[in-house]
């Protein structure tokens, strides 16, 4: 008889062994990370990892505004800018990147907790690309700052990069993706 898979509800305790029906339709949107000046964060995640700008939101009243990132063709985007909100909205997997107005020049701010530094939480986010040591050669030419290369440590194959915030960003591949995780498997 085969074990069960890892997976498996018998196997991970608390995991619901069908979705309640309540919960059809629900998906992974966004993450939403504070940046402190949108000109740099664009430029990073638009030229360095090739996200397009689906949506711009701000908040006069509440001085800040919210940059929605995704790999998502924008020219297929509604034109009405409620429609266009929405259709946003529709995209699973898209960063959301929060300005809180005056933080791009204020001497005084030291910048957001990247979730890595002590106390630890979040993480970090992982972008698939089509090969991992030629998408890092392109971030070295570009000035991207590295947590880990690819041949670095004892997980070969994915690297990590920061954005202009600390955030940190796993960068893999399909090709390899699965021999790096095989022993976890």
């Amino acid at each position: 008889m085969a074990s069960e898979p890892k997976e498996s509800p018998s196997n991970n305790p608390g995991l619901q062994a069908v979705p309640d029906e309540a919960t059809d339709g629900y998906f992974m949107q966004q993450t939403m990370f504070r940046i402190k000046d949108p000109k740099v964060s664009l430029d990073f995640y638009s030229r360095v990892l090739g996200m397009s700008l689906l949506k711009r939101l701000d908040f006069p009243e509440m001085k800040f505004s919210l940059y929605f990132m995704g790999y998502e063709d924008p020219a297929s985007a509604p034109s009405n800018p409620v429609d266009r909100t929405v259709w946003t909205f529709s995209k699973k997997a898209t960063i959301e990147l929060t300005h809180n107005w005056g933080t791009e020049s204020d001497p005084e701010f030291k910048g957001y907790h990247n979730g890595n530094s002590e106390p630890r939480g979040f993480g970090h986010i992982g972008i698939t690309v089509d090969d991992t040591c030629k998408a890092c050669e392109r971030f070295e030419r570009l000035g991207v700052e590295f947590v880990k290369r690819p041949d670095d440590g004892k997980m070969k194959g994915i690297a990590f990069i920061k954005d202009p915030d600390g955030y940190w960003i796993e960068i893999f591949d399909l090709k390899t993706i699965g021999n790096v995780a095989a022993g976890a498997s």
